[in-house]
């Protein structure tokens, strides 16, 4: 295995896929930074007072005139809701979001005097919020600052460039060759491997190791994905036994006694610097504590920071080996290795 320069010409993207308000940010078809430009408090504190003003203009009068200037409004104000929003608090505003819809939905119903909507939209708004809460929890943050934290440099973005630092990288025979030969492995899936769609292919490669006598466990954090459950939803798409997939509370005490840890498209969520790093914006964030293995392994596209843009200086421990490219790829070619052992 080579230590070499890995730096922005190396050709890989990591790429971000959700269906919902925020999709330019997560896709990155927008900056994923947050968007703020001079006295934007007070812009938000009027089109909220506007908004009540004009939908009390409205219920009084049923002016269409005010409908369509509250419409406006609304629109405006959901806009200043989102922009100040960036990294990896996206997905909790997403949550959010879903929420208010379902909160629309009964009210609705309510005007209507439609109870189907009302019990829907009521299931819709309290699991949104539950929902929110939990991934708020799971940030180790509060959902005010979370929504009003970048008006006071508080959102959990830093730098989207790619570092040029050293770090030593490897191809999959050498790969193959640690994860073969080791006796307990424990995979920490993240969101690359959702937008590869490579569950079936870690299986796959899964299966290999555990013909080789080797103990495969996977650590799921509350928030590795989008959502809390979306690593659970994906790998039972490819059959993972239930028993397999251990909670970050239940596993992290395990990495001490791990020879190697194998991360496949996260980083955020293994990030030592939540618990290291005072200045950090993801400080006090619960982490899976990877680092505690004997041995790291990386399957990543390049040396972009993950969704919160943070620098990850696991990343450049000594005991720790990147393999870059698609999360798909790089796992078809593990498992060849494996066989081949």
């Amino acid at each position: 295995m080579d230590a070499h320069w890995v730096n922005k010409r190396a050709g890989y993207r990591c790429r971000h896929g959700h269906t919902s308000a925020q999709r330019a940010k997560l896709q990155e078809f927008g900056t994923g930074r947050p968007l703020l430009f001079p006295g934007m408090r007070w812009v938000a504190m009027a089109v909220v007072a506007g908004s009540l003003a004009t939908g009390t203009w409205v219920t009084l009068d049923g002016s269409v005139l005010g409908a369509v200037l509250l419409a406006v409004l609304t629109l405006g104000l959901g806009l200043l809701l989102v922009l100040p929003v960036g990294g990896a608090d996206v997905p909790i505003v997403i949550s959010l979001l879903n929420a208010f819809s379902g909160i629309t939905v009964a009210a609705s119903g309510f005007v209507l005097s439609n109870i189907l909507l009302i019990i829907a939209g009521t299931l819709v708004g309290a699991s949104g919020t539950l929902l929110t809460k939990m991934m708020a929890n799971a940030m180790g943050r509060s959902l005010v600052n979370i929504l009003f934290g970048a008006f006071a440099g508080g959102s959990t973005l830093g730098t989207t460039t790619e570092s040029d630092r050293p770090v030593r990288s490897a191809g999959p025979e050498d790969i193959a060759i640690m994860l073969g030969y080791a006796q307990k492995v424990i995979i920490a899936p993240g969101y690359g491997l959702a937008v590869a769609q490579a569950q079936h292919t870690l299986r796959d490669l899964t299966d290999e190791l555990e013909r080789r006598g080797t103990e495969v466990t996977y650590a799921i954090h509350p928030v590795a994905g989008r959502m809390p459950g979306h690593m659970n939803v994906l790998l039972a798409e490819a059959d993972v036994p239930y028993e397999k997939l251990k909670e970050m509370t239940d596993v992290n005490p395990e990495f001490r006694t791990t020879d190697v840890a194998l991360v496949v498209g996260a980083n955020d969520v293994v990030n030592p610097a939540a618990h290291a790093v005072p200045g950090s914006p993801i400080y006090g964030m619960p982490i899976l504590d990877v680092e505690h293995a004997q041995q790291v392994v990386f399957l990543k596209r390049s040396m972009r920071p993950g969704f919160a843009g943070i620098e990850n200086e696991l990343l450049f421990d000594p005991n720790t080996t990147l393999m870059f490219g698609d999360a798909k790829d790089s796992l078809t070619k593990l498992v060849a290795a494996v066989k081949n052992l």
